[in-house]
C-alpha cells in the first residue's frame, strides 16, 4: 500500500471565502439596525426575527459550510442565466407608510428575467423531501407580488435531486405582514422555524 503523500497546512483560498463574506456583512451591518428597514424573508417567518435583529445583528454573520456551499451553487446558477437574460441578485425595494411611519421592504430576487417579468429562487437543501416547501413558496409569492409578475420559478439543488417547480400569482397582502412584524404578532410563523433560528437561545417564545 503506498503511502500517503504528507502535506501542510493551508488557509489561502478559505481565508479569501471568509474576508469576501465579512466583507459584504461589514456593508450591511448599518443597515441591519434600521428599524425602517424590513426584509421580505422577515415577513415569511417569524415576526420577532426582526427585534432581535435590530438588536443583535452580529449573530447574523454565518461562516458555516452549509452556508457557504449554498453561496457557492447560487453563484453559479446565476452565472449561467446570466447569460439568457436573466438579471442576477434583483435588488427590490418599496416604501409603506404604516400607522404615519414610512417602512422601507427591501429584498434581492435570486434571479430575475425583466423582459418576460419571471422571478427564480433558487434553494439548496440537504433532501429533497418535502419540496416545495411552503416557506419557500411564500416568498417567492411576495416577490412576485412586489414586482407584478404573474409566474415564478422555485429551482431546488440537493445532492439527490435538482428540481424546478412553477407558480402562478397568489395576491399575499404584504402590508398585513409588515404590520404583523413590527407588532410581533406571529411566533413562530413555521412549526420548524426554531430549530434552524440563531437567536432560539434568546428567544422566549422559543418551541421545543
Amino acid at each position: 500500500m503506498s503511502q500517503a503523500p504528507e502535506f501542510t497546512s493551508s488557509n489561502r483560498i478559505i481565508e479569501l471565502m471568509y474576508r469576501e463574506r465579512y466583507s459584504d456583512f461589514k456593508e450591511k451591518y448599518n443597515e441591519l439596525k434600521n428599524p425602517g428597514i424590513i426584509y421580505v424573508t422577515e415577513i415569511a417567518s417569524c415576526s420577532y426575527k426582526y427585534h432581535l435583529r435590530l438588536k443583535y445583528p452580529e449573530l447574523l454573520f454565518s461562516f458555516e459550510p452549509i452556508t457557504i456551499l449554498g453561496v457557492l451553487v447560487h453563484r453559479g446558477l446565476q452565472g449561467i442565466l446570466e447569460k439568457h437574460d436573466f438579471v442576477p441578485e434583483y435588488s427590490i425595494e418599496k416604501e409603506y407608510d404604516i400607522d404615519g411611519h414610512k417602512i422601507k421592504l427591501k429584498g434581492r430576487i435570486d434571479v430575475y428575467n425583466p423582459k418576460e417579468n419571471v422571478v427564480v429562487e433558487i434553494k439548496t437543501s440537504r433532501s429533497s423531501q418535502g419540496t416545495p416547501r411552503e416557506h419557500h413558496i411564500e416568498q417567492l409569492l411576495i416577490y412576485m407580488n412586489i414586482v407584478d409578475s404573474e409566474f415564478g420559478i422555485l429551482v431546488y439543488i440537493t445532492p439527490d435531486r435538482i428540481l424546478e417547480y412553477g407558480f402562478r400569482r397568489r395576491s399575499i397582502d404584504i402590508e398585513k405582514r409588515i404590520i404583523e412584524t413590527l407588532n410581533n404578532d406571529v411566533h413562530p410563523r413555521w412549526d420548524w422555524e426554531c430549530r434552524y433560528c440563531v437567536y432560539s437561545k434568546l428567544c422566549p417564545f422559543k418551541k421545543d
